[in-house]
């Protein structure tokens, strides 16, 4: 198989030439031709002097210069649609994913699979972010439509040709795996050996929410059947209680006052804003394509 590595680099400057040398020993014992290709997101370090400086060393190394930082899966798309060759891996800079597994992936596919993930055998954060990490990754899985395929990460291996199904595809906003979905629906996993990060992850707390969120709202209607269903309910429980008032103020003449009524505002106040705040994530994705934003701006690139 012919490969195509993409690396998305942010930050990256101490971290991809150990993981190019460690490609450079790899690649040539299960590829006749393959190219890595080293995304420069935008970061504030000397990633792209590093970059550089492998492409001159490496004739199978390209480099590509974003104009500014726009995002891990917006640059791992730009390398997706730079690949050359028939298989594209992606994986990240920080030395987690060994590129000793691909053949792992590369096994999958020739088993008739089009996506291949790696799985951790053994999940590389702390418990609080591993469980948070899982959760999301569920809800991935279920907006793709694939739901068997829990373990879903950056380190991929899939057939190049599915980029044909979002060649059009414009937009700031998105996730690299809903993208591929649209492609194929021959998706698996496997698991492999995850190494401990050399680094701590660029990604925060706050990141893993946003993109929980992005998930959900981008590529899904889920949130406003939920919408939907939380007014429905409240509609029943508001005339169970007007028909309760009615009955007791037959009955006794009159109900608990404040208390009794304040409650029921405050019920019916916060399912009115969480409606709200799901209208406005959708409305937020649909100003941002309306904006027509670029998914990137290649400012140089190097290598052949």
């Amino acid at each position: 198989m012919n490969i195509s590595v993409v690396i998305p680099v942010y930050r990256g400057e101490t971290l991809i030439e150990p993981l190019v040398e460690r490609l450079a020993k790899s690649l040539p014992k299960f590829s006749k031709k393959y190219e890595v290709l080293l995304v420069n997101d935008g970061g504030p370090d000397d990633s792209w002097a590093v970059i550089k400086k492998l492409a001159r060393k490496y004739e199978w190394v390209k480099g590509i210069h974003l104009m500014r930082n726009y995002g891990q899966h917006n640059a791992t798309l730009c390398g997706v649609r730079a690949a050359q060759h028939e298989i594209t891996i992606t994986m990240d800079q920080d030395l987690q994913h060994p590129p000793e597994e691909i053949p792992v992936l590369l096994t999958e596919l020739k088993n008739g699979f089009d996506v291949v993930y790696g799985s951790p055998k053994k999940m590389p954060q702390g418990f609080l972010r591993n469980v948070l990490t899982a959760n999301i990754k569920r809800i991935l899985a279920r907006v793709m439509g694939i739901p068997s395929v829990k373990n879903i990460s950056a380190f991929r291996a899939f057939r190049t040709e599915l980029r044909n199904a979002f060649a059009n595809f414009q937009s700031p906003t998105l996730i690299i795996d809903v993208l591929l979905s649209w492609g194929t629906s021959h998706f698996t996993s496997v698991p492999v050996e995850i190494e401990k990060p050399e680094e701590r992850s660029n990604y925060k707390f706050s990141a893993l929410v946003k993109a929980a969120l992005l998930i959900l709202t981008g590529y899904s209607t889920a949130p406003l059947r939920l919408a939907s269903w939380i007014g429905f309910l409240m509609t029943v429980f508001g005339m169970g209680v007007f028909i309760y008032v009615v009955i007791i103020s037959f009955m006794a003449g009159s109900i608990p006052g404040f208390p009794f009524l304040a409650s029921i505002i405050a019920l019916f106040s916060g399912a009115q804003l969480f409606a709200l705040g799901i209208f406005g994530e959708y409305l937020a994705r649909m100003f941002d394509r309306s904006m027509d934003r670029p998914t990137y701006i290649v400012h140089e690139t190097v290598g052949k």
